[in-house]
Protein backbone atom coordinates (compact mmCIF):
# COMPACT_ATOMS: atom_id res chain seq x y z
CA UNK A 1 0.00 0.00 0.00
CA UNK A 2 1.05 3.50 -0.78
CA UNK A 3 0.13 6.12 1.38
CA UNK A 4 0.58 9.99 1.51
CA UNK A 5 -2.02 10.93 3.75
CA UNK A 6 -1.72 13.10 7.11
CA UNK A 7 -3.56 10.96 9.61
CA UNK A 8 -1.72 12.60 12.49
CA UNK A 9 -0.27 9.73 14.44
CA UNK A 10 0.46 6.58 12.93
CA UNK A 11 2.19 3.50 14.57
CA UNK A 12 3.82 0.61 12.93
CA UNK A 13 5.97 -2.45 13.94
CA UNK A 14 8.93 -2.22 12.26
CA UNK A 15 9.66 1.12 10.42
CA UNK A 16 12.29 1.58 7.63
CA UNK A 17 13.69 5.01 6.97
CA UNK A 18 15.46 4.76 3.60
CA UNK A 19 13.57 3.00 0.52
CA UNK A 20 16.92 2.05 -1.42
CA UNK A 21 19.00 -1.67 -1.76
CA UNK A 22 19.24 -2.16 2.03
CA UNK A 23 15.46 -0.63 3.01
CA UNK A 24 14.05 -3.42 0.22
CA UNK A 25 16.17 -6.25 1.34
CA UNK A 26 14.91 -5.58 5.10
CA UNK A 27 11.30 -5.44 4.48
CA UNK A 28 10.69 -8.11 2.38
CA UNK A 29 12.46 -10.34 4.72
CA UNK A 30 10.36 -9.40 7.78
CA UNK A 31 7.05 -9.16 5.86
CA UNK A 32 7.56 -12.75 4.37
CA UNK A 33 8.64 -13.78 7.45
CA UNK A 34 6.55 -12.40 9.50
CA UNK A 35 2.88 -11.45 7.29
CA UNK A 36 1.57 -10.57 10.86
CA UNK A 37 3.93 -7.28 11.42
CA UNK A 38 3.18 -4.45 10.15
CA UNK A 39 6.11 -2.68 8.48
CA UNK A 40 6.36 0.50 6.41
CA UNK A 41 8.92 2.11 4.58
CA UNK A 42 9.32 5.58 4.84
CA UNK A 43 10.72 6.89 0.99
CA UNK A 44 10.36 10.52 -0.15
CA UNK A 45 11.50 10.32 -3.56
CA UNK A 46 9.31 9.47 -6.26
CA UNK A 47 11.28 6.46 -6.89
CA UNK A 48 13.97 3.93 -5.69
CA UNK A 49 16.84 4.29 -8.26
CA UNK A 50 19.43 1.37 -9.94
CA UNK A 51 21.62 3.42 -9.11
CA UNK A 52 24.59 2.29 -10.83
CA UNK A 53 22.40 2.15 -13.70
CA UNK A 54 22.03 6.14 -14.21
CA UNK A 55 25.51 6.55 -15.88
CA UNK A 56 23.93 4.02 -18.91
CA UNK A 57 20.81 6.38 -19.11
CA UNK A 58 22.89 9.39 -20.05
CA UNK A 59 25.12 7.64 -22.02
CA UNK A 60 21.25 6.60 -23.80
CA UNK A 61 22.07 2.93 -24.13
CA UNK A 62 18.46 2.67 -21.98
CA UNK A 63 16.02 5.06 -21.14
CA UNK A 64 15.70 7.23 -18.54
CA UNK A 65 12.78 4.97 -17.15
CA UNK A 66 14.43 1.73 -16.87
CA UNK A 67 16.12 3.00 -13.61
CA UNK A 68 13.55 3.62 -11.96
CA UNK A 69 12.46 0.10 -9.55
CA UNK A 70 8.85 -0.84 -9.07
CA UNK A 71 6.85 0.04 -5.99
CA UNK A 72 5.51 -3.24 -6.25
CA UNK A 73 8.72 -4.74 -4.32
CA UNK A 74 7.74 -3.35 -1.25
CA UNK A 75 3.71 -3.40 -1.88
CA UNK A 76 3.14 -6.87 -3.68
CA UNK A 77 4.54 -8.49 -0.38
CA UNK A 78 2.29 -6.36 1.63
CA UNK A 79 4.66 -3.68 3.20
CA UNK A 80 3.46 -0.04 3.62
CA UNK A 81 5.06 2.75 1.37
CA UNK A 82 5.01 6.01 2.35
CA UNK A 83 5.76 8.72 0.52
CA UNK A 84 7.17 11.31 3.26
CA UNK A 85 10.02 12.10 4.47
CA UNK A 86 11.31 11.78 8.31
CA UNK A 87 12.45 15.13 10.11
CA UNK A 88 13.06 14.48 13.42
CA UNK A 89 13.74 10.92 15.39
CA UNK A 90 12.47 11.07 18.63
CA UNK A 91 13.77 7.98 19.64
CA UNK A 92 12.97 7.57 23.83
CA UNK A 93 9.75 8.08 22.49
CA UNK A 94 9.66 5.89 19.61
CA UNK A 95 8.29 8.12 17.10
CA UNK A 96 9.65 10.25 13.90
CA UNK A 97 8.10 13.18 13.02
CA UNK A 98 7.26 13.49 9.43
CA UNK A 99 7.66 16.61 6.76
CA UNK A 100 3.79 16.84 6.48
CA UNK A 101 3.65 17.64 10.18
CA UNK A 102 2.48 13.94 10.99
CA UNK A 103 4.33 11.61 13.21
CA UNK A 104 4.38 7.84 13.68
CA UNK A 105 5.65 5.38 16.41
CA UNK A 106 7.66 2.03 16.38
CA UNK A 107 8.27 -0.95 17.90
CA UNK A 108 11.29 -1.11 16.01
CA UNK A 109 13.39 1.03 13.77
CA UNK A 110 15.69 0.76 11.14
CA UNK A 111 17.81 3.85 9.46
CA UNK A 112 19.04 2.96 5.94
CA UNK A 113 18.79 6.33 4.23
CA UNK A 114 22.21 6.37 2.20
CA UNK A 115 24.07 8.99 1.70
CA UNK A 116 24.42 12.07 -0.52
CA UNK A 117 26.75 13.26 -2.83
CA UNK A 118 30.00 16.16 -1.27
CA UNK A 119 29.69 19.69 -2.69
CA UNK A 120 33.64 20.44 -2.23
CA UNK A 121 34.45 23.49 0.05
CA UNK A 122 35.50 25.84 -2.97
CA UNK A 123 34.11 29.14 -4.62
CA UNK A 124 31.16 28.18 -6.84
CA UNK A 125 30.35 25.15 -5.68
CA UNK A 126 26.46 26.20 -5.33
CA UNK A 127 26.36 27.68 -8.96
CA UNK A 128 23.02 26.75 -10.49
CA UNK A 129 24.63 24.67 -13.53
CA UNK A 130 26.95 22.81 -11.09
CA UNK A 131 25.72 19.16 -10.09
CA UNK A 132 25.88 16.25 -8.49
CA UNK A 133 24.57 12.50 -9.61
CA UNK A 134 22.19 10.26 -7.08
CA UNK A 135 18.39 10.81 -7.59
CA UNK A 136 16.30 10.48 -10.16
CA UNK A 137 15.68 14.30 -10.15
CA UNK A 138 19.54 14.21 -10.61
CA UNK A 139 19.20 11.86 -13.67
CA UNK A 140 16.38 14.04 -15.65
CA UNK A 141 18.38 17.58 -14.77
CA UNK A 142 21.11 15.92 -16.68
CA UNK A 143 19.02 14.95 -19.25
CA UNK A 144 17.41 18.00 -19.35
CA UNK A 145 21.40 19.36 -20.29
CA UNK A 146 22.20 16.74 -22.58
CA UNK A 147 18.92 17.77 -24.58
CA UNK A 148 19.95 21.21 -24.74
CA UNK A 149 16.99 22.12 -22.42
CA UNK A 150 14.34 20.52 -24.96
CA UNK A 151 11.91 18.22 -23.29
CA UNK A 152 12.44 14.86 -23.47
CA UNK A 153 10.33 11.30 -22.36
CA UNK A 154 12.06 9.33 -19.97
CA UNK A 155 11.08 6.49 -22.01
CA UNK A 156 13.28 7.53 -24.94
CA UNK A 157 16.46 7.25 -25.63
CA UNK A 158 18.05 10.35 -26.34
CA UNK A 159 19.96 11.45 -28.89
CA UNK A 160 24.18 13.38 -29.78
CA UNK A 161 23.95 16.46 -27.52
CA UNK A 162 23.91 19.78 -29.00
CA UNK A 163 26.76 20.96 -30.90
CA UNK A 164 29.55 22.29 -28.53
CA UNK A 165 28.37 21.17 -24.82
CA UNK A 166 31.07 21.05 -22.77
CA UNK A 167 30.99 19.21 -19.21
CA UNK A 168 33.54 19.21 -16.39
CA UNK A 169 33.57 16.29 -13.90
CA UNK A 170 35.40 16.19 -10.50
CA UNK A 171 36.59 12.96 -9.37
CA UNK A 172 37.95 9.75 -11.40
CA UNK A 173 36.42 7.50 -9.33
CA UNK A 174 33.91 5.23 -10.48
CA UNK A 175 31.37 7.30 -10.72
CA UNK A 176 33.11 10.26 -12.06
CA UNK A 177 35.02 7.72 -15.01
CA UNK A 178 31.26 6.13 -15.63
CA UNK A 179 29.28 9.61 -15.98
CA UNK A 180 32.02 11.29 -18.26
CA UNK A 181 31.98 8.21 -20.92
CA UNK A 182 28.45 8.88 -20.51
CA UNK A 183 28.76 12.75 -21.51
CA UNK A 184 31.66 11.86 -23.78
CA UNK A 185 29.87 8.81 -25.93
CA UNK A 186 27.09 11.52 -26.18
CA UNK A 187 29.39 13.55 -28.31
CA UNK A 188 29.96 16.50 -25.58
CA UNK A 189 33.42 17.96 -24.87
CA UNK A 190 34.53 16.07 -21.58
CA UNK A 191 37.12 17.46 -19.03
CA UNK A 192 38.06 15.17 -16.23
CA UNK A 193 39.69 16.36 -13.07
CA UNK A 194 41.38 14.18 -10.45
CA UNK A 195 43.81 15.31 -7.35
CA UNK A 196 45.56 12.07 -7.22
CA UNK A 197 48.37 10.74 -9.08
CA UNK A 198 45.64 7.96 -11.37
CA UNK A 199 42.34 7.18 -12.04
CA UNK A 200 40.14 5.18 -9.32
CA UNK A 201 42.80 6.02 -6.57
CA UNK A 202 40.85 3.65 -4.47
CA UNK A 203 40.63 0.85 -5.83
CA UNK A 204 44.06 0.55 -7.59
CA UNK A 205 47.90 1.65 -7.35
CA UNK A 206 49.60 -0.46 -9.75
CA UNK A 207 51.29 1.78 -11.94
CA UNK A 208 50.76 -0.87 -14.79
CA UNK A 209 46.94 -1.00 -14.24
CA UNK A 210 46.87 2.67 -13.88
CA UNK A 211 48.59 3.53 -17.10
CA UNK A 212 46.50 1.10 -19.56
CA UNK A 213 43.19 2.95 -17.82
CA UNK A 214 44.29 6.24 -18.67
CA UNK A 215 45.37 5.52 -22.01
CA UNK A 216 41.72 4.44 -22.16
CA UNK A 217 40.24 7.28 -20.81
CA UNK A 218 42.40 9.69 -23.55
CA UNK A 219 41.46 7.48 -26.77
CA UNK A 220 37.72 8.20 -25.77
CA UNK A 221 38.43 11.96 -26.10
CA UNK A 222 38.33 12.83 -22.42
CA UNK A 223 41.35 15.59 -21.10
CA UNK A 224 42.12 14.19 -18.25
CA UNK A 225 43.58 16.28 -15.61
CA UNK A 226 45.70 14.45 -13.02
CA UNK A 227 47.08 15.25 -9.87
CA UNK A 228 45.29 18.38 -9.96
CA UNK A 229 42.19 19.69 -7.50
CA UNK A 230 39.66 22.17 -8.31
CA UNK A 231 40.75 25.82 -7.51
CA UNK A 232 37.68 27.11 -7.82
CA UNK A 233 34.32 27.68 -10.18
CA UNK A 234 33.95 31.37 -11.17
CA UNK A 235 30.63 32.95 -12.43
CA UNK A 236 27.35 34.70 -10.89
CA UNK A 237 24.43 33.64 -13.04
CA UNK A 238 26.74 29.95 -13.29
CA UNK A 239 29.52 28.58 -13.73
CA UNK A 240 31.10 29.96 -16.63
CA UNK A 241 35.03 28.63 -16.14
CA UNK A 242 36.70 25.85 -13.82
CA UNK A 243 39.90 26.83 -12.59
CA UNK A 244 42.82 23.89 -11.80
CA UNK A 245 45.18 23.96 -8.96
CA UNK A 246 47.83 24.04 -11.92
CA UNK A 247 46.26 27.24 -13.15
CA UNK A 248 44.32 25.41 -15.56
CA UNK A 249 41.04 27.62 -17.39
CA UNK A 250 38.25 25.42 -18.62
CA UNK A 251 35.95 28.11 -20.04
CA UNK A 252 32.11 26.79 -20.42
CA UNK A 253 29.16 28.66 -21.45
CA UNK A 254 26.56 28.98 -18.09
CA UNK A 255 23.42 28.61 -20.63
CA UNK A 256 24.20 25.17 -21.72
CA UNK A 257 27.31 23.60 -19.99
CA UNK A 258 27.82 22.23 -16.67
CA UNK A 259 29.89 20.28 -13.88
CA UNK A 260 29.25 17.67 -12.40
CA UNK A 261 31.05 16.86 -8.71
CA UNK A 262 31.59 13.02 -8.02
CA UNK A 263 34.52 13.59 -5.40
CA UNK A 264 32.90 11.36 -2.40
CA UNK A 265 29.53 10.81 -0.40
CA UNK A 266 28.44 11.95 3.27
CA UNK A 267 26.03 9.95 5.10
CA UNK A 268 22.42 11.30 5.32
CA UNK A 269 21.62 11.71 9.05
CA UNK A 270 20.70 15.19 9.82
CA UNK A 271 17.34 14.35 10.61
CA UNK A 272 19.11 12.44 13.72
CA UNK A 273 19.98 14.06 17.36
CA UNK A 274 23.91 12.93 16.76
CA UNK A 275 24.22 13.68 20.24
CA UNK A 276 21.97 10.51 21.19
CA UNK A 277 24.34 8.47 18.62
CA UNK A 278 27.35 6.88 18.63
CA UNK A 279 28.32 8.24 15.48
CA UNK A 280 31.69 9.08 13.00
CA UNK A 281 32.23 11.21 10.03
CA UNK A 282 31.46 8.32 7.79
CA UNK A 283 28.07 7.79 9.64
CA UNK A 284 26.17 5.83 12.79
CA UNK A 285 28.26 3.42 14.44
CA UNK A 286 26.67 -0.41 14.40
CA UNK A 287 27.64 -3.42 15.45
CA UNK A 288 28.01 -6.83 13.95
CA UNK A 289 24.39 -7.13 13.83
CA UNK A 290 23.53 -4.02 13.05
CA UNK A 291 22.72 -2.52 16.55
CA UNK A 292 22.89 1.06 16.93
CA UNK A 293 24.00 2.21 20.50
CA UNK A 294 19.62 3.35 20.72
CA UNK A 295 17.73 0.75 22.07
CA UNK A 296 15.35 -0.84 19.23
CA UNK A 297 17.04 1.29 16.73
CA UNK A 298 19.07 -0.57 13.65
CA UNK A 299 21.00 0.59 10.72
CA UNK A 300 23.06 -0.47 7.63
CA UNK A 301 24.68 0.74 4.53
CA UNK A 302 25.75 4.20 2.96
CA UNK A 303 24.59 5.79 6.25
CA UNK A 304 26.88 4.08 8.97
CA UNK A 305 30.22 3.32 10.28
CA UNK A 306 31.81 -0.11 10.39
CA UNK A 307 35.16 -1.56 10.36
CA UNK A 308 37.05 -3.83 7.81
CA UNK A 309 36.99 -8.04 7.57
CA UNK A 310 40.44 -7.73 7.41
CA UNK A 311 42.27 -5.88 9.96
CA UNK A 312 39.03 -4.98 12.11
CA UNK A 313 39.44 -1.05 12.06
CA UNK A 314 36.26 1.70 10.77
CA UNK A 315 36.56 1.35 6.69
CA UNK A 316 33.96 3.32 4.77
CA UNK A 317 32.04 0.55 2.91
CA UNK A 318 29.22 3.09 0.72
CA UNK A 319 28.58 0.15 -1.77
CA UNK A 320 24.93 -1.40 -2.10
CA UNK A 321 26.77 -4.69 -2.03
CA UNK A 322 27.57 -3.69 1.43
CA UNK A 323 24.11 -1.97 1.83
CA UNK A 324 21.97 -5.45 1.79
CA UNK A 325 24.30 -8.58 3.28
CA UNK A 326 23.79 -5.88 6.28
CA UNK A 327 20.15 -5.32 5.54
CA UNK A 328 19.85 -9.04 5.74
CA UNK A 329 21.65 -9.13 8.81
CA UNK A 330 19.46 -6.66 10.53
CA UNK A 331 16.46 -8.14 9.70
CA UNK A 332 17.64 -11.18 10.77
CA UNK A 333 18.51 -9.60 14.10
CA UNK A 334 14.80 -7.49 14.46
CA UNK A 335 13.57 -11.59 13.88
CA UNK A 336 15.58 -12.91 16.69
CA UNK A 337 17.93 -15.11 14.38
CA UNK A 338 21.49 -15.15 15.08
CA UNK A 339 23.31 -13.36 12.45
CA UNK A 340 26.42 -10.84 12.26
CA UNK A 341 28.10 -9.28 9.55
CA UNK A 342 32.01 -9.84 8.85
CA UNK A 343 32.79 -6.62 7.94
CA UNK A 344 33.94 -4.57 4.69
CA UNK A 345 35.92 -6.03 2.10
CA UNK A 346 35.02 -3.18 -0.73
CA UNK A 347 35.12 -5.96 -3.78
CA UNK A 348 34.01 -3.22 -6.59
CA UNK A 349 34.19 -3.41 -10.42
CA UNK A 350 33.33 -0.81 -12.83
CA UNK A 351 34.45 -0.30 -16.91
CA UNK A 352 36.10 2.37 -18.96
CA UNK A 353 35.97 2.00 -22.07
CA UNK A 354 37.14 -1.80 -23.88
CA UNK A 355 38.44 -2.43 -20.00
CA UNK A 356 36.58 -3.83 -17.18
CA UNK A 357 38.31 -2.94 -13.97
CA UNK A 358 37.96 -4.28 -10.48
CA UNK A 359 39.58 -4.32 -7.11
CA UNK A 360 39.05 -5.88 -3.66
CA UNK A 361 40.31 -5.10 -0.04
CA UNK A 362 43.80 -2.86 0.43
CA UNK A 363 45.35 -1.47 -1.98
CA UNK A 364 49.26 -1.36 -1.32
CA UNK A 365 49.28 2.35 -0.22
CA UNK A 366 46.39 2.03 1.95
CA UNK A 367 47.31 -1.34 3.33
CA UNK A 368 50.98 0.54 4.52
CA UNK A 369 48.79 3.31 5.85
CA UNK A 370 47.20 0.75 8.54
CA UNK A 371 50.57 -0.95 9.44
CA UNK A 372 50.25 -3.81 7.41
CA UNK A 373 53.55 -4.63 5.46
CA UNK A 374 52.77 -6.07 2.04
CA UNK A 375 54.26 -6.65 -1.32
CA UNK A 376 52.53 -7.65 -4.88
CA UNK A 377 53.09 -9.85 -7.85
CA UNK A 378 51.70 -9.76 -10.44
CA UNK A 379 50.53 -12.15 -13.66
CA UNK A 380 48.71 -11.62 -17.42
CA UNK A 381 47.35 -13.79 -19.34
CA UNK A 382 44.96 -14.46 -22.49
CA UNK A 383 41.17 -14.62 -21.73
CA UNK A 384 40.89 -17.43 -24.46
CA UNK A 385 42.61 -20.46 -25.68
CA UNK A 386 45.57 -18.52 -28.13
CA UNK A 387 44.35 -19.76 -31.57
CA UNK A 388 40.57 -18.91 -30.95
CA UNK A 389 39.64 -15.31 -32.20
CA UNK A 390 39.11 -12.04 -30.79
CA UNK A 391 40.83 -13.11 -27.37
CA UNK A 392 41.08 -10.56 -25.02
CA UNK A 393 43.57 -10.72 -21.31
CA UNK A 394 43.66 -10.37 -18.03
CA UNK A 395 45.82 -8.67 -16.12
CA UNK A 396 45.69 -9.43 -12.05
CA UNK A 397 47.92 -8.01 -9.48
CA UNK A 398 47.78 -9.66 -5.90
CA UNK A 399 48.39 -8.15 -2.79
CA UNK A 400 50.03 -10.20 0.63
CA UNK A 401 50.41 -9.57 3.91
CA UNK A 402 54.90 -9.59 4.24
CA UNK A 403 54.78 -11.94 7.28
CA UNK A 404 51.75 -14.72 6.58
CA UNK A 405 51.30 -14.23 2.41
CA UNK A 406 47.90 -13.90 3.88
CA UNK A 407 45.62 -12.77 0.76
CA UNK A 408 44.71 -8.19 1.61
CA UNK A 409 43.82 -7.51 -1.50
CA UNK A 410 43.25 -7.77 -5.64
CA UNK A 411 43.35 -5.71 -8.19
CA UNK A 412 42.78 -6.64 -12.11
CA UNK A 413 42.46 -4.81 -15.21
CA UNK A 414 41.51 -7.11 -18.39
CA UNK A 415 38.36 -7.51 -20.97
CA UNK A 416 36.47 -10.46 -19.92
CA UNK A 417 35.32 -11.77 -16.28
CA UNK A 418 36.72 -9.36 -13.98
CA UNK A 419 33.81 -8.92 -11.76
CA UNK A 420 33.80 -13.15 -11.70
CA UNK A 421 37.17 -13.28 -10.63
CA UNK A 422 36.93 -10.42 -8.13
CA UNK A 423 34.40 -12.32 -6.08
CA UNK A 424 36.24 -15.37 -6.07
CA UNK A 425 39.75 -13.07 -4.85
CA UNK A 426 36.73 -11.39 -2.30
CA UNK A 427 35.99 -14.74 -1.03
CA UNK A 428 39.66 -15.75 -0.12
CA UNK A 429 40.30 -12.49 1.98
CA UNK A 430 37.06 -12.81 3.69
CA UNK A 431 38.73 -16.53 4.58
CA UNK A 432 42.16 -15.05 4.70
CA UNK A 433 43.53 -17.40 2.66
CA UNK A 434 47.58 -17.12 1.41
CA UNK A 435 49.77 -17.58 -1.43
CA UNK A 436 50.34 -20.81 -0.95
CA UNK A 437 46.26 -21.46 -0.72
CA UNK A 438 45.82 -19.81 -4.08
CA UNK A 439 48.62 -21.88 -5.90
CA UNK A 440 46.20 -24.87 -4.92
CA UNK A 441 42.86 -23.44 -6.39
CA UNK A 442 41.23 -25.91 -8.70
CA UNK A 443 40.24 -24.03 -11.64
CA UNK A 444 38.42 -24.95 -15.06
CA UNK A 445 39.80 -24.55 -18.51
CA UNK A 446 37.86 -24.19 -21.77
CA UNK A 447 38.95 -22.21 -25.02
CA UNK A 448 36.14 -19.58 -25.16
CA UNK A 449 36.45 -18.89 -21.92
CA UNK A 450 40.19 -19.14 -20.60
CA UNK A 451 43.63 -19.97 -20.88
CA UNK A 452 44.94 -23.11 -22.05
CA UNK A 453 44.40 -25.57 -18.83
CA UNK A 454 48.24 -25.19 -18.13
CA UNK A 455 47.82 -21.78 -16.61
CA UNK A 456 45.68 -20.00 -14.37
CA UNK A 457 46.20 -16.15 -13.95
CA UNK A 458 45.46 -15.87 -10.30
CA UNK A 459 47.51 -19.47 -9.67
CA UNK A 460 50.66 -17.67 -11.55
CA UNK A 461 50.73 -14.65 -9.58
CA UNK A 462 50.61 -16.91 -6.42
CA UNK A 463 52.54 -19.02 -7.71
CA UNK A 464 55.01 -16.26 -8.37
CA UNK A 465 54.44 -14.26 -4.36
CA UNK A 466 55.44 -17.93 -3.13
CA UNK A 467 58.25 -18.23 -5.13
CA UNK A 468 59.33 -14.70 -4.32
CA UNK A 469 59.75 -15.48 -0.53
CA UNK A 470 61.79 -18.75 -0.59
Amino acid sequence: MTDTKNTSQRKTDVLIIGGGPAGIQASRMLKTEHPEWDVTVLRPESYSMVYCAIPYALEGLISADKTFKKDDLLTEVGVNLLRLKAVKVKAEDHTVDLADGSSISYSKLFICVGATPVRLPVPGADLPNVYTVKTGEDMIRLMGCLNGGQDFCVSDSPDKVPEGLKAVVVGAGAIGLEQATAFRTRGAEVHLVEMQDRPLPLMLDGEMCSEMITKEILETGIHFHVGVSLKEMVGEEGCEAVVLSDGTRIDLDPCKDFVVLAAGMKPETGFLDLDLFDHRPDGLVVDKHMRTNVPDVWAAGDCTSFYSGIDGKPLGGKLATNAVPMAKVAAQDMMGIEASYPGFFNGAVTVMGHLRIGGTGFTESFARSRGIEVFSTTAELPTRFPMMPEKGFIRVRLLFEVESLRLVGAQMVGTDAVAERIDLLTLAIQHRLTAHDLTQLSYSAQPWQTFFPAKNVIVEAATAAVNSRR
